[in-house]
């Protein structure tokens, strides 16, 4: 009887031990789900992405509105009646900023205009245009 019992304890250890840590144990089942629900949201994703690919391949196809935003955004070109202002800042360096005040015509019948806006007023050169040195942060 004891070895019977003996017998049935190491049978039943053996089958534990392969439920645990053998082939198709739960540790790799549960792994394998891990694994699959990260292929299933990197296929969604990817998905997402192909549509949005090929919205765009087919916006490409259609019409201009797309390569001109695409040659705007990518390449930076412009069309023929635009200007084009880039503004460089050099670190460390003082550059000097030209504004463009607006000066309202005298009033006709005596009173003073007040500028509240604190901004600089050049009387001497140019109308409108004055130079206010900065620093560039």
């Amino acid at each position: 009887m004891k070895v019977l019992l003996t017998v049935l304890i190491l049978i039943l250890i053996a089958l534990q031990y392969r439920l645990w840590f053998g082939d198709g144990s739960i540790q790799e089942v549960w792994r394998l789900n891990q694994e699959s629900k990260q292929a299933k949201a990197e296929m969604l994703r990817l998905r997402g992405r192909n549509e949005a690919l090929e919205a765009e391949v087919a916006d490409l196809k259609s019409g201009l509105d797309a390569i001109e935003e695409r040659a705007r955004s990518e390449l930076g070109m412009i069309d023929a009646d635009e200007e084009f202002y880039q503004f460089v800042r050099e670190r460390g360096a003082q550059t000097s900023v030209k504004t463009l005040e607006l000066q309202a015509p005298e009033p006709e019948d005596g009173r003073l205009l007040i500028d509240r806006s604190g901004a600089p007023i050049d009387r001497s050169g140019a109308p409108g245009v004055s130079e206010i040195p900065s620093e560039t942060q």
